[in-house]
């Protein structure tokens, strides 16, 4: 299943089972609490099923491919549990302005990202 990211312009791409775990926990939320009924609305109102074709190709709709400003380059991010689907030049400048935010300190790293090992 792909929708939209509401924080980022790109796509992210779940296997079904764990679309299914994201369905049950939008369900969780109020239709009744306008900030619910809206997350639920965009993501939900935006989900399709994406197909792949013949020539292995992910067929992605119109509104999807609007929202990512997806053209003829993409970047297919693997996230854990998920994808992202991104324009390539809009997945260059994340990773520019990424890196730029850590080398400059702006990230702080919380006791979390300090006990990291990569």
């Amino acid at each position: 299943m792909c929708t939209v990211d509401i924080q980022h312009p790109c796509l992210l791409l779940y296997p079904l089972p764990e679309w299914e775990e994201i369905e049950l926990k939008l369900c969780g939320l109020s239709s009744m609490n306008p900030q619910e009924r809206i997350l639920q609305q965009v993501l939900l109102g935006n989900a399709s099923d994406c197909e792949i074709d013949k020539s292995g190709r992910l067929l992605i709709n119109g509104p999807l491919r609007q929202h990512a400003s997806l053209e003829k380059n993409i970047m297919l991010v693997g996230q854990l549990k998920k994808f992202e689907i991104w324009s390539e030049n809009a997945w260059q400048g994340q990773m520019q302005q990424g890196i730029a935010k850590i080398q400059s300190g702006e990230i702080e790293l919380t006791e979390r990202l300090l006990d990291l090992s990569l």
